[in-house]
């Protein structure tokens, strides 16, 4: 499938390492008008370097792209974010993660390990969503994408609650979305990775598992090999296209077969 998104605006959120970079990166060789945020400036500038400098593809990449440092769990600053982008035809809600949580029994977690999880991976998603809502419509064309989780469709391999019972909402309300947003030509579907080794977190839980329960990980999966984050940004684009205007809803697991 041939992409052409040069006219397009794109949002990315958590776009600052791992999957989120890896999106942003497609987008940006495939020349549209890229506005990336995430809360870690450091790794988000880094991002902004290889979005402008460095093509996957190795073609020169003339998109214009933008970083700027979001707190996404924030209502106000999302607004104050999407306020200042203007036409968005495109969201991808990618941020998310654990927040440095690990696996606990549930007598152990507290109310602020609860709701953490839900701030970042289900709160962010519909603030995001409700803010770029009002000009998808009056455009009559928009594309929102939101990276769920495997845990969000079975359960999570980390043992946390929180980030399982998190992404299973974002699926919902990707589904519950697609229907209310469909009149107005906008899609909504959703990803769903299998294990990426794609940033720092995940590569402690993976070095955490050990070896015997990485091989079994590997063995239960119809590759035999973990994702690499590109394998989710091809995804993305996918549900972004104009050719996919009559898929919505939907949750795409990409996890090499389960």
């Amino acid at each position: 499938m041939q992409y052409d998104f040069s006219e397009q605006t794109v949002v990315i959120t958590g776009a600052a390492q791992g999957i989120g970079r890896a999106i942003a990166r497609a987008f940006s060789d495939e020349e549209a008008h890229v506005w990336l945020c995430d809360i870690d400036k450091v790794t988000l500038d880094e991002t902004l370097k290889l979005c402008t400098e460095h093509s996957i593809t190795g073609k020169p990449n003339k998109g214009k792209i933008n970083a700027h440092v979001v707190d996404v769990t924030i209502q106000q600053d999302v607004l104050a974010f999407v306020e200042r982008v203007g036409r968005i035809d495109i969201l991808v809600n990618c941020a998310g993660g654990v927040r440095g949580q690990e696996g606990r029994p549930i007598e152990e977690i507290t109310p602020s390990d609860w709701h953490a999880l839900f701030q970042v991976n289900t709160d962010s998603t519909f603030w995001f969503s409700q803010a770029v809502t009002p000009m998808m419509k009056k455009n009559t064309f928009g594309r929102i994408i939101n990276i769920s989780s495997g845990a969000g469709l079975g359960i999570s391999l980390t043992g946390i609650q929180a980030y399982a019972a998190s992404k299973a909402a974002q699926i919902g309300l990707t589904r519950q979305l697609a229907h209310e947003l469909g009149p107005f030509g906008i899609t909504v579907n959703s990803i769903a990775p299998g294990f990426v080794r794609s940033n720092p977190s995940s590569e402690r839980q993976w070095q955490k598992f050990g070896q015997d329960k990485q091989q079994q990980i590997l063995s239960g999966i119809a590759m035999r090999r973990l994702g690499d984050p590109k394998d989710i940004a091809n995804g993305v684009l996918f549900f972004a296209a104009k050719e996919s205007q009559w898929i919505t809803g939907q949750i795409l697991s990409i996890d090499g077969g389960k």
